[in-house]
């Protein structure tokens, strides 16, 4: 894929399509609900993008390109789920991410470790209370993508992801002012 970004006139890290999977990850875990879904959702991508290359025009914004794919393949993942009489609710619980001990220490201190795990919990439940949609635009905008790359990433116009980045915004500030009022645990 990198040869047919060239081709068109790129050539840079943008045109590469690897730049770009750790901002893909970010988004997959936040969608799925285990670190290794996340990684089918990614791996999917790449190989929907691979396959469908021939459909990528050149000159546009690679990065919104792949973004939009990992989006359909969730959504389509997610229906197939729907429509799928088998219970995935007891190998989801299996799943669940464990921390390592002391991974991610400042200058070994335990108790800001401590702190930052109930913050990101915290954070992680107010953006698994929005809409699918919320959750996706305000993960889009948090890895630096424009109104105009998230409206094409969701298929959507400007002016729909302006108002639902507005309301995700607000939900997830009444949400997490609550938790901020609060002692922590």
């Amino acid at each position: 894929m990198r040869l047919v970004t060239r081709a068109a006139g790129g050539g840079g890290a943008a045109d590469d399509p690897l730049a770009h999977l750790d901002a893909l990850h970010r988004l997959a875990r936040h969608l799925t609900p285990s670190p290794a879904d996340a990684e089918d959702l990614v791996q999917e991508t790449y190989v929907r993008a691979f396959r469908g290359v021939a459909g990528f025009r050149p000159g546009s914004d690679l990065r919104a390109w792949l973004f939009r794919i990992l989006r359909n393949a969730f959504l389509d993942a997610r229906r197939r789920e729907e429509r799928s009489p088998v219970d995935l609710s007891v190998e989801l619980a299996a799943d669940a991410p464990t921390a390592a001990a002391g991974e991610g220490l400042l200058r070994g201190d335990a108790e800001l470790e401590r702190l930052r795990k109930v913050v990101g919990e915290e954070i992680e439940a107010a953006l698994r209370t929005l809409s699918e949609d919320g959750r996706t635009v305000v993960l889009l905008d948090a890895e630096g993508l424009s109104e105009a790359e998230i409206a094409e990433v969701m298929d959507c116009p400007q002016g729909t992801v302006k108002s639902r980045l507005s309301r995700a915004r607000m939900a997830l500030r009444g949400r997490l002012a609550e938790y901020g009022r609060q002692e922590p645990p």
